[in-house]
Protein backbone atom coordinates (compact mmCIF):
# COMPACT_ATOMS: atom_id res chain seq x y z
CA UNK A 1 0.00 0.00 0.00
CA UNK A 2 1.27 3.55 -1.00
CA UNK A 3 1.96 5.48 2.35
CA UNK A 4 2.51 8.78 1.01
CA UNK A 5 0.23 10.21 3.27
CA UNK A 6 1.69 8.78 6.25
CA UNK A 7 3.75 11.60 8.15
CA UNK A 8 4.25 13.26 11.25
CA UNK A 9 5.84 16.63 9.98
CA UNK A 10 4.91 18.88 12.64
CA UNK A 11 5.91 18.58 16.67
CA UNK A 12 2.16 18.49 17.77
CA UNK A 13 1.27 15.68 15.07
CA UNK A 14 -0.44 12.76 17.00
CA UNK A 15 -1.45 9.37 15.98
CA UNK A 16 -4.93 8.90 17.07
CA UNK A 17 -6.14 5.02 17.16
CA UNK A 18 -9.92 4.25 17.63
CA UNK A 19 -10.28 0.91 19.33
CA UNK A 20 -13.80 0.61 20.01
CA UNK A 21 -16.93 2.35 18.66
CA UNK A 22 -20.60 2.17 20.58
CA UNK A 23 -23.35 4.20 19.24
CA UNK A 24 -22.47 7.58 17.81
CA UNK A 25 -19.08 7.47 20.42
CA UNK A 26 -15.59 5.55 20.37
CA UNK A 27 -12.77 5.19 22.74
CA UNK A 28 -8.64 4.40 22.00
CA UNK A 29 -5.57 6.22 22.73
CA UNK A 30 -3.42 8.61 20.90
CA UNK A 31 0.00 8.61 20.75
CA UNK A 32 2.08 12.44 20.61
CA UNK A 33 6.60 12.11 20.22
CA UNK A 34 6.49 13.45 23.75
CA UNK A 35 5.75 10.02 25.84
CA UNK A 36 6.37 6.21 25.21
CA UNK A 37 3.07 5.37 26.85
CA UNK A 38 -0.39 6.52 24.77
CA UNK A 39 -2.92 8.76 26.19
CA UNK A 40 -6.28 6.78 26.50
CA UNK A 41 -10.07 8.28 26.41
CA UNK A 42 -13.02 6.64 26.60
CA UNK A 43 -14.91 9.22 24.80
CA UNK A 44 -15.00 12.14 21.67
CA UNK A 45 -15.41 14.60 24.56
CA UNK A 46 -12.23 13.27 26.84
CA UNK A 47 -10.36 12.82 23.27
CA UNK A 48 -10.86 16.77 22.39
CA UNK A 49 -10.35 18.02 26.04
CA UNK A 50 -6.84 15.72 26.28
CA UNK A 51 -5.26 16.76 22.93
CA UNK A 52 -6.11 20.50 23.95
CA UNK A 53 -4.15 20.00 27.26
CA UNK A 54 -1.60 18.62 25.16
CA UNK A 55 -1.08 21.53 22.71
CA UNK A 56 -1.45 24.38 25.71
CA UNK A 57 1.66 22.55 27.38
CA UNK A 58 3.42 22.50 24.10
CA UNK A 59 2.25 26.26 23.42
CA UNK A 60 2.10 25.11 19.81
CA UNK A 61 0.02 26.07 17.78
CA UNK A 62 -0.60 29.25 20.00
CA UNK A 63 -3.83 29.50 20.06
CA UNK A 64 -5.98 33.42 19.10
CA UNK A 65 -8.02 33.18 21.87
CA UNK A 66 -7.16 32.91 25.92
CA UNK A 67 -9.25 31.05 28.27
CA UNK A 68 -10.50 33.47 30.98
CA UNK A 69 -10.74 33.16 34.41
CA UNK A 70 -12.36 34.97 36.93
CA UNK A 71 -10.44 34.22 39.82
CA UNK A 72 -6.32 33.72 40.38
CA UNK A 73 -6.28 30.34 41.30
CA UNK A 74 -6.81 28.75 37.75
CA UNK A 75 -4.43 31.44 35.74
CA UNK A 76 -1.18 30.12 34.47
CA UNK A 77 -1.62 26.72 35.16
CA UNK A 78 0.67 25.28 31.90
CA UNK A 79 3.93 24.43 32.56
CA UNK A 80 6.57 26.16 31.24
CA UNK A 81 9.18 23.02 30.84
CA UNK A 82 11.54 22.05 27.66
CA UNK A 83 10.22 18.79 26.25
CA UNK A 84 11.95 16.38 24.81
CA UNK A 85 10.65 13.93 21.82
CA UNK A 86 11.35 10.37 23.41
CA UNK A 87 9.37 9.11 20.30
CA UNK A 88 10.52 9.02 16.29
CA UNK A 89 7.84 9.87 13.56
CA UNK A 90 8.79 6.48 12.60
CA UNK A 91 7.55 4.36 15.64
CA UNK A 92 4.39 6.97 16.10
CA UNK A 93 3.24 5.77 12.22
CA UNK A 94 3.26 2.03 13.47
CA UNK A 95 0.43 2.54 15.85
CA UNK A 96 -2.70 1.22 14.50
CA UNK A 97 -6.50 1.44 16.24
CA UNK A 98 -8.62 -2.09 15.74
CA UNK A 99 -11.61 0.31 14.08
CA UNK A 100 -9.00 3.05 12.58
CA UNK A 101 -6.26 5.04 12.65
CA UNK A 102 -5.81 8.97 11.95
CA UNK A 103 -2.61 11.31 11.83
CA UNK A 104 -3.88 14.56 12.93
CA UNK A 105 -1.62 18.23 12.51
CA UNK A 106 -3.25 20.91 13.97
CA UNK A 107 -1.77 24.01 12.07
CA UNK A 108 -3.93 27.12 13.97
CA UNK A 109 -6.29 27.23 16.69
CA UNK A 110 -8.00 30.30 15.44
CA UNK A 111 -11.93 31.76 16.39
CA UNK A 112 -11.90 29.20 19.77
CA UNK A 113 -11.44 26.12 17.09
CA UNK A 114 -8.73 24.14 15.39
CA UNK A 115 -7.50 24.11 11.82
CA UNK A 116 -5.31 22.10 10.00
CA UNK A 117 -5.28 18.38 8.24
CA UNK A 118 -6.36 15.03 9.01
CA UNK A 119 -4.74 11.62 8.01
CA UNK A 120 -7.03 8.61 7.63
CA UNK A 121 -4.07 6.05 8.11
CA UNK A 122 -6.17 2.98 6.38
CA UNK A 123 -7.42 4.89 3.25
CA UNK A 124 -4.41 7.03 2.42
CA UNK A 125 -6.57 9.82 2.59
CA UNK A 126 -5.73 13.25 3.72
CA UNK A 127 -8.21 16.31 4.39
CA UNK A 128 -8.16 19.41 5.31
CA UNK A 129 -10.64 20.99 8.32
CA UNK A 130 -11.50 24.16 9.46
CA UNK A 131 -12.53 23.48 12.70
CA UNK A 132 -13.01 20.77 15.51
CA UNK A 133 -16.56 19.76 14.82
CA UNK A 134 -15.61 19.37 11.38
CA UNK A 135 -12.13 17.12 12.43
CA UNK A 136 -14.88 14.88 14.31
CA UNK A 137 -17.24 14.68 11.79
CA UNK A 138 -14.26 13.01 9.44
CA UNK A 139 -13.69 10.67 11.80
CA UNK A 140 -17.18 9.63 12.96
CA UNK A 141 -18.09 9.53 9.21
CA UNK A 142 -15.10 7.54 8.58
CA UNK A 143 -15.57 5.11 11.34
CA UNK A 144 -19.06 4.75 10.43
CA UNK A 145 -17.66 3.14 6.98
CA UNK A 146 -15.66 0.83 8.76
CA UNK A 147 -17.62 -3.08 8.46
CA UNK A 148 -16.95 -5.71 10.73
CA UNK A 149 -14.01 -7.86 9.69
CA UNK A 150 -15.79 -10.63 7.59
CA UNK A 151 -17.95 -8.05 5.67
CA UNK A 152 -15.59 -5.75 3.64
CA UNK A 153 -18.02 -5.53 0.68
CA UNK A 154 -18.31 -1.78 0.25
CA UNK A 155 -15.83 0.80 -0.57
CA UNK A 156 -15.73 3.55 2.21
CA UNK A 157 -16.02 6.92 0.45
CA UNK A 158 -14.67 10.14 3.05
CA UNK A 159 -15.99 13.14 2.19
CA UNK A 160 -13.41 15.28 0.08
Amino acid sequence: MDHSQWYIGTSNGVVVCVDEKTGSDFSGRFFHSYAAEPVRFHNLEQLLFRLEEFYNVLKFPYPSTNERYFHESGADTVSDEKRSRIMKDEELLRQHGDMGSFIIRVQHRQNSSWQGRITWMEKNQTVYFRSVWEMMKLIENALDTVAPPEDETEDPVWPE
